[in-house]
């Protein structure tokens, strides 16, 4: 990467962690592509709080489940902002369930917005981006704990965790880092919604830390992996999540 501002694509950034990635490498001077579905408005509101405070951003909707949309993403990005150096994954959806009565669409999903969405972009990374960019993925925690209704999610999540150690050293000689970062239960309306208090709060108690992660806990890493001083650190997958696994 260049002395030149750097531009990220993150992917999933109108809400929740993707959110505060985007307003976190924005404050570290990267010029942010914010992602979005089907939340333009929220997406414009991250793109403000980014401006607001002196940092270059635009919103781009895309709907990663159509296999045409990580290239014209990419395209787009690079019309808006210029060259990608930075990547991050983190559009993901969830549908939990016993493996036995799994339905076709709840399969059909997450296999195409958790796995299939992010390879990719991972490919449309590989060929675009410039020697020592960064390629960023969020993973998940239940790969690991392997709770009872997540078989599918976790099947996503440990696919892509795959991806990163192989293209981490498909791309080694680049001088590009590809890692993934693995939360555990961080309190968003993504991971809140259904679910009562009292689970909440039993949730809660499973962490040493006693408490839920943050958006910002696991932005701070993925800002950490993002810098120049992380080049030494590749086809990593770090659990950033209290040490509850």
């Amino acid at each position: 990467m260049t002395d030149t501002q750097k531009i990220a694509l993150v992917t999933g950034a109108s809400r929740g962690i993707g959110a505060e990635i985007a307003r976190g490498l924005a404050a570290d001077g990267v010029a942010v592509a914010v992602n979005y579905a089907s939340s333009p408005e929220a997406a414009e509101a991250v793109v403000r709080q980014i401006e607001a405070a002196g940092g270059r951003a635009v919103a781009l909707k895309a709907d990663l489940s159509d296999a045409e949309a990580p290239a014209a993403l990419f395209e787009a990005a690079e019309a808006e902002l210029g060259p990608v150096d930075i990547l991050v994954n983190n559009a993901g959806t969830m549908r939990l369930g016993p493996i036995a009565s799994l339905d076709e669409a709840a399969l059909a999903d997450q296999l195409a917005l958790n796995l299939a969405a992010p390879l990719r972009l991972m490919r449309e990374a590989a060929a675009r981006l410039a020697d020592g960019g960064r390629i960023l993925s969020l993973s998940s925690s239940v790969v690991g704990l392997y709770q009872p209704g997540y078989g599918v999610y976790a099947a996503t999540k440990a696919g892509l965790e795959a991806v990163t150690n192989v293209l981490a050293k498909e791309l080694a000689p680049r001088g590009i880092t590809v890692n993934a970062v693995a939360p555990g239960p961080v309190a968003t309306d993504f991971f809140l919604k259904g679910k009562s208090d009292a689970l909440v709060a039993q949730i809660a108690a499973m962490n040493p830390f006693k408490r839920l992660g943050t958006p910002e806990d696991i932005a701070g890493v993925i800002r950490l992996l993002a810098r120049d001083e992380a080049g030494w650190i590749s086809g990593q997958v770090i659990r950033a999540n209290g040490g509850v696994v």
